[in-house]
């Protein structure tokens, strides 16, 4: 008996350890990927959306090919590349596309609070892919949520019932982030996160080099070092390493408290906005963010909340289960 009292002592340590290596390694994910907004409105000062958005992949995709070149990863089998095209089409291609060409026209921060709907978006994406029964409380604030973010687009844009071009793409980056995301949760748990991601990039290298030879053919990239550096962020951090640090913290976990980290990034997009780009910050947009916020980290909490037959389970199973966000 006192052997295994001595073990237990030994493993709950490493337990413990876990808990703010985790959070800490999201932290720096969601801190890199809070300045993805403003860093994008930077660039498309003097680089053509469709580049930026394409030639962001293209450096990522390099990277991703190397890194899984080193790493001597396995190709994915059958179905998993049909998948990983999904992923490929929501965070690879979608999102950066719709959001570049949606900031040349909006202010940083503007889509800072309509993106602050991507946590709650991901879950109910996740919710459908996984067939989950959540309760109806999640449903409620999702709702809630998204009424939230259309009211403030909508006001910002000229009245209740008049949505910018912008604030469509905006809404329309959300929605193919959130598909991608959820499916990438699903995959990664074969194929591990990183590697995920990586061949999401690989997979969609092709098209994006296409895209990018046809935006320079149109319009040749010229920009400020200002403007080639806010590009190579996007490439580099945004869209690669951001999610190793991301990803890292998830596996460590615990991974239910470590997902709803990314609440905050749109509230540190709006404060880089303010003191990079010079952007006001309204009150419009202050409440704005803050009902969008609360309602996503409510629908989170609703759809991670456990039924009671399962109190038993112990906390490392637990944690694995919202791996779908």
């Amino acid at each position: 008996m006192r052997d295994n009292s001595s073990a237990t002592r030994l493993i709950r340590p490493v337990v413990l350890s876990r808990t703010p290596s985790g959070l800490w390694w999201g932290l720096l994910g969601v801190a890199a990927f809070s300045f993805t907004v403003p860093f994008t409105k930077i660039a498309v000062a003097g680089l053509s959306p469709l580049f930026i958005g394409s030639g962001r992949a293209v450096v990522a995709g390099v990277l991703a090919a190397s890194a899984l070149a080193l790493a001597r990863q396995k190709l994915p089998r059958g179905v998993q590349w049909a998948r990983l095209a999904v992923v490929a089409a929501g965070i690879v291609i979608g999102f950066p596309l719709l959001t570049s060409f949606a900031l040349t026209t909006t202010p940083a921060s503007h889509g800072a609070v309509v993106i602050a709907l991507l946590p709650a978006a991901t879950a109910t994406a996740a919710v459908l892919r996984g067939r989950e029964r959540p309760p109806l409380a999640f449903w409620l604030i999702t709702g809630v949520g998204a009424l939230a973010a259309i009211a403030f687009a909508s006001m910002q844009s000229g009245g209740f019932g008049q949505l910018h071009s912008a604030d469509l793409l905006l809404l329309g980056a959300v929605v193919a982030a959130a598909i991608g995301y959820a499916e990438g949760g699903l995959l990664a748990r074969e194929l591990g996160s990183w590697q995920t991601v990586s061949w999401a990039l690989v997979l969609a290298s092709p098209l994006m080099v296409f895209l990018m030879m046809l935006s320079l053919a149109q319009q040749p990239a010229s920009a400020t070092p200002v403007q080639w550096a806010a590009f190579a962020y996007l490439g580099v951090v945004s869209m690669f390493l951001g999610f190793f640090a991301w990803y890292r913290g998830l596996a460590v976990g615990p991974m239910a408290q470590v997902s709803q980290v990314q609440l905050i990034q749109p509230v540190l997009s709006i404060c880089w906005a303010g003191l990079l780009l010079g952007e006001a910050l309204t009150w419009t947009t202050i409440i704005g963010g803050v009902a969008v916020i609360l309602c996503a980290g409510a629908a989170v909490r609703a759809r991670l909340r456990q039924p009671p037959a399962q109190h038993a389970v112990p906390h490392s199973t637990r944690s694995l289960q919202p791996a779908k966000d």
